[in-house]
């Protein structure tokens, strides 16, 4: 299906809308909405984001100022429009009774719009969600079916191209982004996984987990609720859709396991995880039963999915293979933010010297505890390195506070070097906003130090 010229389509013909934020979601969406007939009106806190906004020839005006004249609010995703503190343009739409919702939902109405069945599968869970994201992509792009993913992971969703009714769209979910959904219903939902994080937008562990549960909210009998099995948050999630569960460690009649980094459901062995080296650990084996689960609903042929796995080639800052050196293994694990996130990672190696720290999460790494014994050294940076330095003290595990990458990679490899583990893994079961933009940029830098080592090694 080729998507119908700008003048054409016009699905949101007569709507004023809202846009507030116009960061990576939000300005692409702002010029979306204005070609497909919106009467588009555009804010952001930051002069600078106003200023490209006008460059691009979109409206300028605050929504908080009353009185609130449009028919939605399209607010980005990091925005709060009730928890800690809601954003005054999101209380104005409130108290207006008008929706506030995200870009996803407007391309779900653009496609349905346009005359098309296509397929949407949402991807959430607290960890986890963009490797099966992308992973699920690889495979249906690998089989010849027409995809577009994107959502929390990548392109914008309204940056996406109309699809026809073969087609499917493979979007990565955040918390944030479902309590933002109206019509939108998937006919995939995967629900990989739920422990504590942004308690701070949903109150508390309940707010979350309902927040979580809209991926499945609107589903009907034909649709496919795709659930995690390893562990109770999860596993205990109410569904709607017929349940296809889903597990890295265990059989799961009906569904799709792995046992031993063997994966296979009910028709036999499908490729033992051995053979896809972008997929260490159970979690990642989790990750790929759940892509696999997706990947045969939406007509992946079976004999396909072992080469897709295979030549699944990973995401960056996720337990990324940075390099192998002196017969070390460097590993990017940024996107470990909690410390649920880092179990996953020092689950994945028997052996490692650790570097972890930033700004901790409620808890700290105490959880982190059952994987102590596989740290020959951990090596501390930013803020909350004297809190944790105080849990792996406690629990005898050797540690240094050095402070930044900088001067933890060069000694996390000396120390490797000299026997200490075969593995330097950066999981740093911690945010990176003390020292770096974002966890991106954390592990942007840290794969430019293991660089810089080995080309000082080489010369």
């Amino acid at each position: 299906m080729t998507r119908p010229p700008a003048d054409a389509f016009q699905p949101f013909a007569g709507e004023a809308i809202a846009v507030v934020g116009l960061g990576k979601a939000g300005l692409p969406a702002a010029l979306r909405l204005r070609d497909w007939g919106a009467a588009v009106t555009c804010w952001d806190d930051r002069p600078e984001a106003r200023a490209g906004a006008a460059a691009a020839g979109l409206m300028l005006a605050d929504p908080a100022a009353p009185p609130f004249r449009w028919n939605a609010l399209l607010l980005s995703p990091g925005i709060p429009h009730l928890l800690p503190q809601p954003h005054p343009a999101a209380k104005a739409a409130r108290d207006a009774g008008r929706p506030i919702l995200c870009d996803v939902e407007y391309l779900f109405r653009a496609v349905r719009a346009a005359g098309s069945a296509a397929r949407f599968v949402g991807i959430t869970g607290t960890n986890g969600k963009s490797t099966t994201t992308a992973l699920l992509h690889h495979l249906l792009a690998s089989a010849g079916i027409p995809a577009e993913v994107g959502g929390n992971l990548g392109p914008a969703a309204l940056s996406l191209k109309i699809l026809g009714s073969g087609g499917v769209y493979v979007l990565e979910m955040s918390s944030y982004m479902l309590e933002r959904i109206a019509t939108l219903s998937f006919n995939i939902g995967i629900m990989l996984n739920l422990s504590p994080d942004h308690l701070d937008r949903h109150a508390d562990m309940t707010g979350y987990a309902a927040a979580k549960a809209r991926v499945f909210g609107g589903q009907g009998a034909g649709d496919l609720a795709v659930l995690g099995m390893d562990d109770d948050a999860a596993r205990g999630m109410a569904t709607a859709g017929r349940r296809l569960p889903i597990s890295g460690q265990s059989r799961q009649p009906g569904g799709v396991w792995a046992e031993a980094g063997l994966l296979q459901d009910e028709a036999g062995p499908i490729l033992d995880l051995r053979q896809a080296p972008a997929l260490p650990g159970s979690h990642n084996a989790q990750n790929a039963a759940a892509a696999v689960a997706a990947a045969l609903a939406l007509g992946v042929p079976r004999e396909a999915l072992a080469a897709g796995l295979a030549s699944y080639p990973g995401l960056p800052h996720r337990q990324e293979r940075v390099a192998t050196e002196g017969g070390v293994r460097f590993i990017n694990d940024s996107k470990a933010t909690n410390a649920d996130s880092a179990a996953r990672a020092l689950a994945s190696y028997d052996r490692v010297v650790w570097i972890a720290g930033g700004t901790a999460k409620e808890g700290g790494i105490e959880s982190l505890a059952p994987y102590f014994p596989r740290i020959a050294e951990a090596l501390l940076i930013g803020r909350d390195a004297p809190l944790l330095a105080a849990t792996l003290t406690a629990h005898g595990v050797p540690h240094r506070i050095l402070g930044t990458l900088e001067a933890a990679v060069p000694a996390a490899a000396a120390a490797a070097r000299a026997g200490a583990a075969p593995v330097v893994l950066l999981s740093p079961a911690c945010a990176s906003w003390d020292q770096f933009s974002g966890f991106e940029a954390r592990g942007d830098r840290f794969r430019q130090l293991v660089t810089t080592l080995a080309q000082e090694r080489a010369a």
